[in-house]
């Protein structure tokens, strides 16, 4: 078995994306967290900011506050620490914690607010793994191999991916996406997809939240030459997006509805996708195990892609 087919293995067909964990203080985030564990789920993947929690620090308290959940950073950008830390980190919770910690790495965006080179990603993510690879680390060498993975949406990414990687994450793209990077990738490469969901069947107030989820990121660069590239025109990409794009992007209804995008993105080639509750609610955690326990009986049990 490929080390890319492990980690679909590891991670299931289906899994949660959490942004909001971040934001949320640490004794709420692992009540979050230990509750997903609960309704069946088998992965997690945490993303860092900076303006929230740093990423490797966090992921370490979620497993230590879950028994089973497999943690992945989606993703711990390459700007926010050197290879060196990033290695000596992703070492340490691979020790502690065999077989439940990815590695999912990516250049991030210009906005993001590191004041590096983002003007040539490519060629500093590659370079990041240079050092990552030749970094003489000394440690408790983990059990299980831990696992890299790459956020690739553009041709280039995804090929650094497939070459330099166990395989890739996507984010804020639509099935059509997952078809192509799958055909440019290959079958060995593990592809994981993370998909932005409101489980409401009310089209106004579904429509709301994705649409607020949306404008967000129509206003950093890399999303907008992303979506360009996928052949949205501008009309699709202005003011807070039109009803199209939002559909295409946030998979919104029933359980089932949202059940349905899941199975599209398998079928379109993805190894494995993580679920991304959005909420305009107060209480943010609540709504999320909200959606959540909604989809459960949908999603726990989806078939692996054949």
């Amino acid at each position: 078995m490929t080390a890319g087919r492990e980690v679909a293995a590891r991670v299931g067909p289906s899994g949660v994306w959490l942004a909001a964990l971040a934001e949320l203080p640490a004794a709420d985030a692992l009540g979050v967290v230990r509750e997903i564990e609960k309704l069946g789920y088998r992965s997690l993947w945490i993303g860092e900011s900076p303006a929230h929690k740093e990423v490797f620090t966090h992921a370490g308290l979620l497993l230590a506050g879950t028994a089973r959940m497999v943690v992945g950073t989606g993703i711990a950008t390459i700007w926010g620490r050197d290879a060196t830390a990033t290695d000596a980190a992703a070492q340490t919770l691979g020790e502690a914690y065999p077989g439940r910690f990815v590695l999912g790495l990516g250049a991030s965006h210009a906005e993001a607010g590191r004041g590096q080179g983002h003007h040539r990603p490519l060629t500093a993510l590659r370079e990041y793994l240079d050092a990552l690879d030749t970094h003489p680390y000394r440690g408790p060498v983990p059990g299980v191999a831990v696992p890299r993975v790459v956020a690739a949406l553009r041709p280039r990414m995804q090929e650094l991916a497939r070459d330099r990687a166990d395989g890739g994450l996507t984010f804020f793209a639509p099935p059509s996406h997952t078809t192509a990077m799958r055909d440019r990738i290959g079958p060995a490469a593990f592809l994981g997809v993370e998909q932005a969901v409101v489980v409401d069947p009310d089209p106004a107030t579904a429509r709301a939240i994705a649409r607020a989820h949306v404008a967000t990121r129509l206003r950093l660069r890399n999303y907008v030459a992303h979506l360009h590239a996928l052949g949205y025109p501008e009309g699709d990409l202005a003011g807070h997006g039109s009803d199209r794009l939002v559909d295409d992007l946030v998979a919104w209804g029933d359980a089932e509805a949202v059940g349905a995008r899941v199975r599209k993105h398998l079928a379109a080639g993805a190894d494995h996708v993580a679920v991304h509750p959005l909420t305009a609610a107060a209480d943010v955690s609540e709504r999320i195990l909200d959606q959540l326990r909604l989809l459960a009986p949908v999603l726990v049990a989806t078939p692996a892609r054949t």
